[in-house]
């Protein structure tokens, strides 16, 4: 994912971006909101974090700018406590969410997950991280690197991708994968998610598809 931060608070801009380059992102910074406003206009960003008292055009101008020309990036508001007016007018300006100052880190991050993954696709494709599924064609990929997936293992990565982040069961998989044509008592279920997560996390290092005993399967939408 890539993150605009804009706050004319340079110490905490700072440590934003640092905090999001950590968490394996990548994020840049703006510390006024005319300079906001045209980094916000990158269509390669996946959301901005920006806060609503800015020197010259403030926060709210900013978001209603980008509304205004159809600019549809997700937006989170920094705004003060206790400021209820402030974040009426900002989810009234277009902003998706607020985070109200000061605020946890780990916070910023998972509403940022949050709102990224609400962003609809206009191509149609499915977006977990840099995990890129495209029904119509049949094609996936993990970052730049396409996977070699058959009907059935697409087909499960595809059931999973659209439940991202929630308990994929294995009736689930067994109806909209098999439409019924195995057992849950047999292994295919379970055969066709190993060999898909050999393809998806261990052929990458990584661990996206996890195994709940006796609940099912999930793919995580944490960095």
């Amino acid at each position: 994912m890539h993150y605009l931060v804009v706050d004319d608070e340079i110490r905490l801009t700072d440590l934003v971006v640092r905090y999001l380059g950590e968490s394996g992102h990548s994020a840049e910074g703006r510390y006024d909101g005319s300079s906001g406003l045209a980094a916000a206009r990158d269509p390669r960003l996946d959301a901005v974090v920006l806060d609503v008292m800015l020197p010259g055009m403030d926060g709210l101008e900013v978001c209603r700018t980008l509304r205004g020309e159809g600019v549809d990036v997700p937006v989170i508001l920094l705004t003060a406590r206790g400021a209820v007016t402030e974040r009426v007018a900002g989810l009234d300006a277009g902003a998706d969410d607020y985070v109200v100052k000061p605020f946890a880190m780990e916070e910023l991050l998972a509403r940022l997950r949050a709102i990224s993954r609400r962003r609809p696709d206009p191509s149609g494709r499915l977006r977990v991280g840099d995990l890129v599924l495209d029904p119509e064609q049949q094609r996936a990929w993990r970052g730049d690197c396409e996977l070699d997936l058959p009907r059935r293992e697409f087909a499960v990565l595809h059931v999973l991708m659209e439940n991202a982040g929630r308990v994929v069961s294995r009736l689930q998989l067994l109806d909209e994968v098999w439409d019924g044509e195995t057992d849950l008592r047999s292994n295919a279920i379970d055969v066709h998610v190993s060999k898909v997560r050999a393809k998806v996390d261990r052929a990458f290092d990584r661990t996206t598809i996890t195994t709940l005993r006796g609940r099912g399967y999930r793919l995580e939408t944490a960095p």
